[in-house]
């Protein structure tokens, strides 16, 4: 596992430093990096390393959305408002419609199956996104009009709401029926989970007031309870619905909101923590893609996924309406949305183990998503933000 180790950072480092020098996000690199050291090309990482990548991949995403909520002002948020709450869901909505819409005639599946696949492909990717609005927030770039607030947290709980409609959708696809309990988790996964993180974050906050110690002691107390909120997320599965991710995030907002000199001293610690963790997500991520198998789908998976973009960047200008944001950033904010990685490599290969007629070219399409959206929209959002944005 230790040579694995050094294969991905020496190799993750350099194909990132490299597609950095071509003016190219890095993250491809490292996503190359996982294709070419993965089981389908030279077969260089260790398979108990593979064994562990989900909760290595999970490790990451607490070390981007805790530096995330340590600088998710909520006052600044607030007065974004409605085009928040409707980024939480609108565009995943559409892009599941425009599935539905063209797989079955494209790719000759069920229209359930369409759901499930829509449902797989429709959640934004906070690793690359994330990273990209933290760094527009640190220059003071948009936040006049807190674009980039609005892009990280609506990002979050788009997530929460696509793995709820999958778990509908596959339910249906099995035999079950959809019911109005099933629908309800949307909003109580999103309220528990808020609830959870801001109890924590005030909890920690009066314990970090009260009790003198190093700030990398508070980083490893903090890291602990938002590994305690995936745990539960994963315990509670099935009875109380739960985003401990979304509690994660909370819990980093709420220090912010009540402790602010503690947030800005933590924060940069954070930051460090991402570069390694930076690799190993995208280098695992990479791992996943089977090049063949993907080659093998031709050019209608290829096709479906740009058309679901289309409808998914629609709904994202419709949820912008009525705002007083330019057209140019409305713009930013559709490109924004496009990345697909974490949640597509996370659930894309399940239809196929629950024995899904369609589970096979899900699984291609999920992959061939994140091979396209994940460089194009870390390409797109690096590119534009100097023109689009104030």
């Amino acid at each position: 596992m230790l040579v694995s180790i050094a294969y991905i950072f020496l190799l993750g480092l350099s194909l990132g430093y490299i597609f950095n020098k071509l003016r190219l996000p890095s993250l491809i690199g490292m996503l190359l990096t996982g294709i070419i050291l993965g089981p389908y090309a030279l077969n260089l990482i260790s398979p108990s390393l593979l064994a562990i990548s989900v909760e290595l991949r999970q490790v990451a995403l607490v070390i981007i959305l805790m530096r995330a909520g340590l600088a998710l002002n909520i006052e600044e948020l607030k007065k974004v408002g409605r085009p928040a709450i409707l980024m939480c869901f609108v565009p995943a909505v559409f892009e599941i419609a425009g599935m539905m819409l063209i797989a079955p005639r494209l790719l000759g599946i069920s229209l359930i199956d369409a759901a499930v696949l829509g449902a797989v492909v429709a959640a934004v990717s906070p690793a690359v996104i994330v990273p990209k609005m933290l760094f527009l927030m640190e220059n003071k770039i948009g936040t006049r009009k807190s674009i980039p607030q609005m892009i990280m947290a609506s990002g979050s709980v788009d997530d929460v709401f696509v793995i709820v409609m999958f778990t509908v959708f596959t339910g249906l696809a099995q035999g079950g029926e959809v019911s109005p309990v099933s629908l309800v988790q949307i909003p109580v996964a999103i309220i528990t989970g808020l609830t959870l993180g801001i109890g924590v974050g005030l909890g920690l906050t009066l314990f970090f007031k009260a009790f003198h110690m190093r700030d990398s002691v508070k980083v490893l107390i903090m890291m602990s309870a938002a590994f305690l909120f995936l745990g539960a997320e994963e315990v509670l599965k099935g009875s109380v619905p739960l985003s401990g991710l979304l509690a994660v995030m909370a819990m980093g907002a709420t220090i912010l909101t009540k402790y602010p000199v503690l947030a800005r001293r933590i924060s940069p610690k954070y930051s460090k923590l991402w570069v390694a963790a930076e690799i190993i997500l995208f280098v695992l991520v990479g791992a996943t893609v089977d090049l063949k198998f993907a080659a093998a789908a031709g050019v209608a998976a290829v096709a479906v996924v740009v058309f679901a973009l289309l409808f998914r960047m629609t709904g994202v200008y419709i949820s912008m309406l009525k705002t007083k944001l330019t057209n140019k950033e409305r713009l930013f904010c559709m490109i924004a949305y496009i990345p697909k990685a974490t949640v597509q490599a996370a659930i894309g290969s399940l239809p196929l183990s629950m024995g899904l007629p369609g589970g096979k070219i899900i699984l291609t399409v999920a992959v061939l998503a994140i091979l396209i959206t994940a460089p194009l929209g870390a390409f797109g959002i690096d590119k534009s933000y100097k023109k689009l944005l104030d």
